[in-house]
């Protein structure tokens, strides 16, 4: 059973565009929040045996490498599904030939 305020904002979103573009944006920013939220838990884990008042040179070297790592995965993984979603109609175009 819907919400009145669940059934409204649906509706709203959908005839109004300038809301439907606040809450996409709105969304992307969660999105965007959570992945540097795992990140940093990843990255401190994985980096920070005691931590102190300043960073070692050890561990902020690993920081740095852990972010970038992490980034750098990411990009690929990105770059990877959008490959992979450009070939798929090529791939389903050939099976029906």
């Amino acid at each position: 059973m819907e919400s009145a305020w669940s059934s409204r904002g649906t509706s709203l979103g959908s005839s109004d565009p300038q809301l439907q573009r606040f809450m996409e944006a709105e969304v992307q920013k969660q999105r965007v929040q959570l992945l540097i939220h795992h990140m940093t838990e990843l990255c401190w884990e994985k980096c920070m045996d005691k931590p102190g008042p300043r960073l070692d040179g050890r561990a902020e070297l690993c920081l740095v490498n852990c972010v970038e790592r992490f980034i750098d995965t990411s990009q690929f993984i990105l770059n990877r599904l959008e490959q992979t979603q450009k070939a798929r109609p090529l791939f389903s175009e050939r099976l029906s030939d």
